[in-house]
């Protein structure tokens, strides 16, 4: 995410710059911040995850690329995550026809650009999403996941390595790391 900032946006105007926009934008509570761009093993990294998650959903969810909207309401902010899992209906924002605010499971490949944001406040953002169930972060410079998913307590973190395979509890989902990155040339940096 960019830091440069303007002047406090209402949401319309948000969704008319996005209209025009040649890049993705995000907003949040008034901000408007143009998205980074990805690399070609971001491409990937992220068409590996969705490929892997469309083949391992169970009935009912399904698997979006990084042109869905995820609006979270009580954060006030929207943002185009690398995947986007549903399960059941698609739920829109009340401001936004084209944002869901009902995620199951979202997915962020990392760059050197966003790791800190997305791993930080993007993560805080996302766990107030009341339907979501876990956020996988790829890595990008090795062959690392790590999984973020709602427990009866809050939330468990863990990291799946190489060799290893990826669990979710709900949505039942698992891969194998390896999958996700085979063929894939990572970011020296």
């Amino acid at each position: 995410m960019s830091t440069a900032k303007r002047l406090h946006y209402a949401y319309d105007d948000y969704l008319a710059l996005l209209d025009q926009a040649a890049i993705k934008l995000e907003y949040c509570e008034g901000v408007i911040y143009a998205m980074a761009g990805g690399t070609p093993a971001h491409a990937e990294l992220s068409a590996a995850a969705i490929a892997l998650l469309r083949g391992a959903l169970p009935e009912g969810c399904r698997v979006y690329s990084s042109d869905l909207k995820v609006r979270i309401e009580a954060t006030d902010l929207s943002t185009f995550p690398d995947a986007s899992v549903v399960c059941g209906g698609l739920a829109a924002s009340a401001l936004d026809a084209n944002a869901v605010t009902n995620p199951s499971i979202l997915v962020e490949v990392s760059s050197r650009s966003t790791e800190d944001y997305d791993r930080g406040d993007k993560l805080s953002h996302y766990k107030q999403i009341p339907a979501l169930r876990a956020v996988i972060f790829v890595a990008h410079r090795e062959a690392r996941v790590t999984v973020v998913e709602r427990a009866t307590a809050g939330w468990d973190e863990r990291e799946v390595r190489a060799g290893e395979v990826v669990g979710l509890r709900s949505p039942a989902v698992t891969f194998a790391v390896d999958d996700l990155y085979r063929g894939v040339v990572l970011d020296a940096r």
